[in-house]
């Protein structure tokens, strides 16, 4: 809020089914929890809705518990600004910064989106992320999606099988744009190994192949593929440091704490000459929809959260020819 008001705070945590279990490099979800806060005040109400940030043992249960510490501040009335300066990044703040922005657009009458100083907002083409199973999994999960125009694959750190994943859909989509995500999975001698492979796949981007702390490791590595930083940026303070090893910034709202910041973000990282991508950590439409915003200052765009889900929150995003859509009555819309 750029003004604090006074209000009450209602936090629950919701436990979301996927559809099949997802893995990654060291995980598999049967189940995404998530903090989801409402806000009430005399002229309206706002919501935010935050997973965490897994690999950081910050849960829903662990946001929860920081919300409740400092509900008495909270309901006594808290700006945004204040805010950062009350909690750390993570699932908590980020739940009530969305909370806050919904709030505030409802009680100016306009939507978050131009609060945040954009002239309008679109669609945008969205990476539609392939779980690491075995190849023949892999190109069945990329035949259900024919209308996608971006695939992200998620690899595992088995060199001889990431090949084969990224082969096969390859072979299968010639025409689509292909990321893959290490999550972590490889050292500075398997990147350069497996490259090779990628460069002969197409493959145009390459998100966090190295395990964070081992940035200094890409020192001196001229990838001939851009290679983007997720695990390893957290929040805006560590966006600096990523120059000359990583060319794309991955912000996802629940690692920096809400919209405020990743918007900070978005606006460094061009300054400095990053590219920007908005990714997720899988939840409904009420935490995509923030990252909405943000991905209209992106150049890669990754927010297929709720289509790993059982069920989405209504209203909700909207998927259509490759690009998620956003309409106005999903969040922020300032009614």
């Amino acid at each position: 809020m750029s003004t604090a008001v006074p209000m009450q705070m209602q936090v629950e945590i919701e436990r979301l089914r996927l559809r099949n279990p997802f893995r990654i490099s060291g995980y598999t979800f049967t189940e995404v929890p998530v903090v989801v806060v409402t806000l009430q005040s005399e002229r309206g109400r706002g919501r935010g809705e935050a997973a965490g940030v897994y690999y950081l043992k910050d849960t829903p249960e662990s946001s929860l518990d920081v919300l409740e510490k400092h509900r008495a501040i909270i309901e006594s009335g808290i700006t945004r600004q204040q805010l950062l300066e009350l909690m750390p990044p993570g699932g908590a703040r980020n739940a009530l910064d969305c909370a806050l922005w919904d709030l505030e657009a409802k009680h100016a009458g306009t939507p978050v989106w131009r609060l945040a100083g954009l002239d309008a907002v679109g669609p945008c083409v969205t990476t539609f992320t392939l779980s690491a199973d075995g190849p023949r999994a892999v190109v069945s999960a990329a035949e259900a999606l024919p209308h996608a125009k971006a695939l992200k694959l998620k690899l595992d750190g088995d060199l001889k099988m990431d090949k084969e994943r990224v082969r096969a859909v390859r072979r299968l989509r010639p025409d689509v744009w292909i990321g893959v995500d290490a999550n972590q999975g490889y050292s500075i001698e398997k990147l350069k190994a497996i490259m090779p492979a990628f460069v002969e796949a197409g493959v145009q981007l390459v998100e966090q192949p190295l395990p964070r702390g081992r940035e200094a490791d890409l020192d001196g590595f001229k990838s001939p593929i851009p290679l983007a930083a997720d695990e390893s940026v957290q929040g805006l303070a560590d966006v600096r440091g990523l120059r000359g090893r990583f060319q794309v910034v991955n912000i996802k709202l629940d690692k920096c704490g809400g919209l405020t910041e990743a918007l900070a973000m978005a606006h460094e990282a061009r300054r400095l000459g990053m590219q920007v991508m908005v990714g997720n950590m899988v939840g409904t439409s009420l935490a995509m929809a923030p990252a909405f915003v943000v991905a209209q200052l992106c150049d890669y765009v990754d927010l297929d959260g709720p289509i790993f889900l059982a069920e989405d929150r209504h209203p909700s995003i909207g998927y259509q020819d490759g690009s998620v859509h956003c309409a106005s009555n999903v969040w922020g819309d300032g009614k």
